[in-house]
């Protein structure tokens, strides 16, 4: 469950997989687990540690999922074999490292030519 092991940021298929092409390129080819969706809305889901989505404004498009944002249940597929429809457009690492929330949010504001927005109440 998002806000209990990770938090996630979903996004846009579109905009998802040029996201994690940046980020792949920014870090040698290892992100940190990304989760994709083959039907539907066809989302991504960047899993970053529990709490890295709250206290900073996220583009148009993007919903955090756990601290602070929506609770949600974010499926999680095997690391083998066949769970579509959910796939791992970037497998996790035996190290367990989750996607570095700065450098997500900072590549997807300039992904997006977005300027995060200061928060309200702060």
């Amino acid at each position: 469950m998002a806000g209990v092991y990770f938090d996630a940021a979903r996004v846009a298929e579109g905009v998802g997989e040029e996201l994690a092409t940046r980020l792949e390129a920014l870090t040698n080819g290892k992100p940190g687990p990304v989760v994709g969706e083959s039907a539907g809305c066809r989302w991504m889901y960047f899993l970053v540690p529990t709490g890295s989505t709250a206290g900073r404004s996220w583009p148009p498009g993007t919903t955090r999922l756990g601290s602070g944002g929506r609770d949600a249940y974010v499926g999680i597929p095997a690391l083998t074999g066949v769970t579509w429809p959910l796939n791992w457009r970037c497998a996790p690492q035996p190290d367990r490292r989750l996607v570095d929330p700065d450098l997500l949010h900072g590549t997807l504001c300039s992904q997006l030519g977005w300027e995060p927005r200061p928060l309200e109440g702060g």
